[in-house]
């Protein structure tokens, strides 16, 4: 049996902050030390505000930590039904910030000297019919013409040189995706974080926020685990793990289960072969399967494999099942140890977008759908600006996802507890089935 441990933690140390009392008083708080939480945290503390920092598990405890490390351009949604959705110019201005958000990592990356195995191997994404790969050479075509941005597709005959299975149809790259190990990342921006003059206040959950002023200043009152803090502005960054103190917020966001295995150490000439290229690769189903090698060498693979978040038997389920999918792919890893296998969980809008801006005077940002790692990290640092300036002026912030409409669910019915995950995972299995 493979180990139920995130094999990315085993690389790093995390920080560990001063063990200090709680603040009474923070210019922001911020709920959630993840990506999001803490490139905002640490933006706002460089600009000189006095930051708290509230996480209920541990620095880079959630998806920071347990996502596969993919820096990807692009959104979940594909270019022509964003086109359809929000017009040719919001469309262009979206497409332009996922360009963006991997510069963003990247300098973060450079400027506080995180050292996180960051390199631009570029992203394949591979079809599992040939509708899927006719596609491509349409969004290809599309993103040419309307984002002026050059995508590569591969067809079936020359696949091998970017992967080596035999089961896809063709194939597409982008140059510009990147990956890292996203728990050095995740532990470099705390440290940065730290270093800047943050105040992080780990294992205390946020119970309720309330408007409160100060000495004639509005804010909130945080009443948490360990006491109340207050603060003039709060950001809540907590994605997938959105819980009841902000009760608006939860309804609008989905957590979904996503798991990953991680084989031993592969020999040098099989890597090179499963992988020539370094790819990160990710296939064309909604019910899919993403996939690359770590520094080390080790195939690390995941996916859907249940749509609830993790629990001991959840994340013991989904190891069987990626490993049937992995050897599915790649027939030459049939009889590799798997060494490593975890859970985490995602956060998903009802729109597949990500969102961010202000609900009851309270700053948000989440809803990456697995393009988490340089989004959150984008919309960090754009919160921290728009706190920081104090004025929250939608067209002004070069942020497209302040001014979509934000759909909740449905006839209203979700509450924060996803009852529907099985009846979704049932019916993207079809829809992949049929498509």
């Amino acid at each position: 049996m493979p180990h139920e441990l995130n094999y990315w933690l085993t690389t790093v140390q995390m920080p560990a902050p001063p063990a200090e009392p709680l603040p009474q008083t923070a210019d922001v708080a911020i709920i959630g030390a993840g990506f999001t939480g803490l490139s905002a945290a640490l933006a706002l503390a460089k600009r000189g505000a006095q930051v708290i920092v509230l996480e209920t598990e541990t620095i880079g405890w959630g998806a920071s930590s347990r996502n596969g490390g993919m820096v990807l351009t692009g959104l979940k949604l594909g270019v022509n039904k964003l086109i359809s959705m929000y017009g040719r110019e919001l469309a262009r201005r979206m497409y332009a910030v996922s360009l963006e958000t991997v510069d963003t990592v990247e300098r973060i990356v450079t400027e506080e000297n995180i050292s996180c195995d960051f390199a631009r191997t570029g992203h394949l994404e591979v079809a599992c019919k040939q509708s899927h790969f006719d596609d491509y050479a349409r969004q290809a075509e599309t993103i040419a013409r309307e984002f002026n941005h050059r995508l590569r597709v591969v067809p079936r005959s020359e696949l091998h040189s970017e992967i080596g299975s035999d089961i896809y149809y063709g194939g597409m790259v982008d140059e510009l995706s990147a990956s890292l190990n996203p728990a050095r990342y995740v532990a470099g921006l705390a440290a940065a974080a730290i270093s800047a003059g943050t105040c992080f206040a780990e294992h205390t959950r946020v119970r309720n926020i309330q408007r409160e002023s100060r000495n004639g200043a509005p804010g909130f009152r945080l009443n948490t685990s360990r006491g109340p803090t207050w603060a003039r502005e709060v950001l809540v960054a907590t994605s997938g793990y959105t819980g009841p103190a902000t009760p608006a917020l939860r309804k609008k966001v989905i957590p979904i289960g996503s798991y990953i295995i991680t084989t031993e150490v592969l020999p040098d000439p099989l890597a090179r072969e499963l992988s020539p290229c370094n790819r990160q690769i990710y296939d064309s189903k909604n019910y899919l399967y993403y996939y690359r090698l770590t520094p080390d060498n080790r195939m690390l693979f995941g996916g859907r494999a249940a749509f609830f978040p993790e629990t001991a038997q959840t994340t013991r389920r989904s190891a069987e099942i990626l490993r049937r999918g992995m050897i599915q792919v790649f027939p030459q890893l049939r009889d590799t140890k798997v060494e490593y296998v975890w859970g985490g969980t995602l956060d998903f809008c009802f729109d597949m977008m990500p969102h961010a801006g202000l609900m009851d005077g309270i700053y948000f940002a989440f809803g990456y759908a697995g393009h988490g790692v340089a989004m959150a990290t984008y919309q960090g640092q754009k919160m921290a600006h728009l706190i920081a300036e104090g004025q929250f002026a939608e067209k002004t912030t070069g942020n497209p996802f302040l001014e979509i409409p934000f759909p909740g669910a449905p006839l209203g019915l979700y509450n924060g507890k996803p009852w529907f995950l099985p009846l979704a995972g049932a019916y993207y299995k079809v829809l992949d089935w049929i498509s």
